[in-house]
């Protein structure tokens, strides 16, 4: 059985790696006024927090069409039997239902969906995981399995400098603790249940930074290996200053910087900054 990986847009693999890994892509799409941009592929990261500061409402956001999904799949379907296709969270999302829709009008092929339950290169992490097994010949079973085993120790938390970006886009959960001293804190961010919640109220940046950090420490074991990822809102300085702290402490975590793209991008602002991890072994 041949099987390929097919992700989204969100998990913010770049598109060398994707292409090195063979790991498919559906776009999701950010909207500035009348125009719409597929992300990855129409617009860039760099491009799009340029665009934000020129507008003056903020863009909207939307999932891949169920006719692009099709048509995805009937294009993997020509050379794959199977595919897993990994997604973001479905409680921000409708992107994960939208493909579990689509494998039910391609007879093809056999559509295995994954919920990451979470997004960016964490959901990234996912796809890096499958796209090994499925290149080293691995059923689909075998490859959900692992996928659920990384999910019990895949941990993410984020800080968003602005949470209105959240609020007005409706996938914040539990926001309304927070309605009257958006301006006085730095709230850490995490998924429980598919859905973004507020962990901690943290008054400075500096402190939010740092309490992330710790929370990243408590869970690290010096026996296990662990893959991490720095992701961050147009603040490459302040991921590599991150990335450095890691690495000089933990020497048993392979650490990256990844980046909010534009549509994850769109609803927690420039200036976000979050770190995820998983253990490998």
């Amino acid at each position: 059985m041949k099987t390929a990986v097919l992700t989204d847009s969100t998990a913010y693999i770049p598109k060398k790696t994707r292409q090195s890994k063979n790991i498919h892509m559906v776009p999701l799409n950010v909207v500035f006024g009348q125009e719409s941009y597929q992300e990855e592929v129409d617009i860039t990261t760099d491009d799009f927090y340029d665009m934000v500061k020129e507008y003056e409402q903020l863009p909207k956001t939307s999932q891949p069409s169920i006719g692009l999904m099709t048509e995805k799949l009937e294009e993997l379907a020509k050379e794959y039997d199977a595919v897993i296709a990994i997604h973001l969270s479905s409680g921000i999302s409708g992107t994960f239902q939208g493909i579990i829709t689509a494998g039910e009008m391609v007879d093809d092929i056999e559509v295995y969906p994954f919920d990451s339950e979470t997004s960016c290169l964490m959901q990234g992490f996912y796809a890096l995981e499958a796209s090994e097994l499925a290149n080293n010949g691995a059923l689909p079973d075998q490859i959900m399995t692992r996928l659920d085993k990384m999910k019990e120790s895949m941990q993410a938390y984020f800080m968003a400098d602005d949470l209105s970006h959240l609020q007005r886009g409706g996938r914040l959960n539990g926001a309304q603790a927070f309605v009257g001293s958006l301006l006085q804190v730095k709230p850490v961010l995490h998924f429980v249940d598919t859905k973004i919640v507020p962990f901690e109220k943290i008054r400075t940046r500096k402190k939010a930074l740092k309490r992330i950090l710790t929370l990243f420490e408590e869970s690290i074991s010096s026996e296990g290996r662990y893959k991490a990822s720095v992701i961050h809102a147009n603040r490459p300085a302040e991921a590599e200053q991150m990335k450095r702290e890691i690495e000089a402490e933990f020497d048993q975590v392979e650490v990256t910087i990844s980046y909010f793209g534009p549509v994850i991008g769109t609803h927690l602002g420039e200036g976000a900054m979050g770190l995820g991890w998983y253990r490998e072994s």
